[in-house]
């Protein structure tokens, strides 16, 4: 971008706010609004423009408001078109360098939509060829932030960011369920003892174990989609509390019209801008069941590294990849490490859930001031556990094999088929069998057949592998 001088001096513009004046950098296109921000809050060091999709939705609404503001006519045609111009960088990636307040801040997100108005209105002033802070001719308030506030502006961009990261999770979590049940289907046939309490059970089979877990991922993609028409609610038009002050007639119909057609997404005005600028529920609503989504896949690839532990001491009846060496001691040592990283992105999204829930307790009458870390974790939760799922699928589910030997020998004398027996010898007496089987490592078709409990073909059909396992 061009680079203009001020009276201050080379490369330094001066900016007044309430509080004072400050030097600005000529070339930043925010202003003493974000400079006072960055100096309050360096916290996290995650600054809001390393969020995409929330700054691709903070120019949506600013962009969506311009349209709304001129068709009322609040705003000339000429300044409005210049500020939906600098909308549509801020919506196209071009300004994220620009984001630069930290992503956890105080004032209910103040600073946030500040810096977004300030970037805006300078980036209008470039497109009418004017100098950076030239605010007599756009102001970042009274033209750009015309008929907002933080208090509409902010929750409504958290939603749509929210949803555009939420409808991306839900589709690499269905890849993740159809790799799943790829590897159901191809180990349909592989008999194995499934387990209780780690304890030998009954028999099934691999691809029952490994369907179960297809299923449950299924039952919480649902729900994930069910999230998302709860994000398309926007409270735009209430500005400070929900009454609506300052907002002229007709502009809360236009405005979510016009940001309906920016971003593709069939958005509604809230019933109650009252209760639903002081309302967060969504917010706890999409943690929790971001919780649940990311605890059940803690808990598969709790599963994945237990079948898979060994190679000789441990259950060893999958294969996972080698992906890199386990060790900087051991040779050879390989680990689960992909599932390791699952669980621990779990880890993280159980306790960003405990912080939103806290952030959505602490709100107070008409406003919650705790949104930033309400977002701030929901959007990290949303990528990780994107990620997670991806290198989950193409890292090792898609390469699991079965160790189908050794689950063949341990098939052979397995006790767990005594199960079979207890609807016709009865209970005690199968568990009699049991024991004998185990401490004579001796057969229990051989047992029974020995006995003369049940002939040779009856105890064959009773003890089946295959028929237990629901297979025949």
């Amino acid at each position: 971008m061009k680079e203009l001088h001020s009276p201050s001096g080379p490369g330094i513009r001066s900016e007044q706010d309430g509080l004072g004046r400050r030097d600005i950098p000529e070339s930043a296109l925010w202003g003493i609004s974000t400079s006072r921000a960055v100096e309050n809050f360096p916290v996290s060091g995650r600054m809001i423009g390393s969020w995409r999709s929330l700054i691709w939705a903070l120019g949506a609404v600013k962009f969506a408001s311009a349209r709304a503001n001129e068709h009322l006519g609040l705003l000339a045609p000429e300044k409005s078109q210049a500020i939906q111009g600098a909308a549509r960088d801020v919506m196209d990636g071009l300004l994220d360098e620009q984001f630069v307040v930290d992503t956890i801040q105080g004032g209910a997100g103040t600073s946030t939509n500040m810096n977004a108005n300030e970037v805006v209105a300078n980036r209008a002033l470039e497109i009418l060829g004017r100098r950076h802070g030239d605010y007599a001719v756009v102001h970042p308030l009274d033209d750009v932030n015309r008929s907002q506030s933080t208090n509409d502006v902010y929750p409504t961009a958290v939603k749509i960011a929210l949803h555009r990261e939420l409808t991306v999770l839900c589709e690499e979590h269905g890849r993740l369920v159809a790799a799943f049940m790829a590897k159901s289907e191809a180990f349909a046939t592989i008999l194995k003892v499934g387990r209780t309490q780690l304890q030998d059970a009954v028999p099934m089979s691999l691809g029952q174990e490994i369907g179960a877990f297809a299923e449950t991922l299924r039952e919480d993609g649902k729900r994930l989609e069910e999230l998302l028409p709860h994000l398309l609610e926007s409270n735009l038009g209430a500005t400070a509390i929900g009454t609506g002050i300052t907002v002229p007639t007709g502009y809360r119909e236009a405005v979510i019209r016009e940001l309906a057609t920016v971003t593709g997404l069939p958005l509604v005005s809230s019933a109650d801008l009252v209760e639903a600028t002081s309302d967060t529920g969504v917010f706890l609503l999409v943690s929790g069941v971001l919780k649940r989504a990311a605890v059940k896949l803690s808990k598969i690839c709790n599963d994945l590294r237990l079948l898979s532990s060994g190679p000789q001491a441990g259950f060893a009846e999958i294969l996972l990849p080698a992906v890199q060496a386990g060790s900087s001691i051991m040779p050879g040592k390989v680990n689960p490490v992909i599932p390791e990283m699952v669980n621990q992105v779990a880890f993280r999204v159980v306790g960003a859930d405990a912080t939103v829930t806290m952030a959505v307790e602490a709100g107070q009458l008409q406003l919650n001031a705790f949104e930033p870390i309400m977002a701030d974790s929901l959007l990290e939760s949303l990528a990780w556990l994107t990620v997670a799922c991806r290198q989950l699928r193409t890292h090792c589910v898609d390469g699991i094999q079965a160790n189908t030997a050794l689950l063949e020998r341990r098939m052979l004398n397995s006790v767990s088929v005594v199960t079979g027996l207890a609807p016709l010898l009865g209970y005690g007496v199968a568990a009699e069998l049991a024991k004998e089987a185990l401490a004579s490592d001796r057969g229990v078709a051989e047992l029974v057949v020995e006995r003369g409990l049940l002939g040779a073909e009856e105890a064959a059909q009773a003890l089946s592998a295959r028929s237990l396992a629901g297979l025949t």
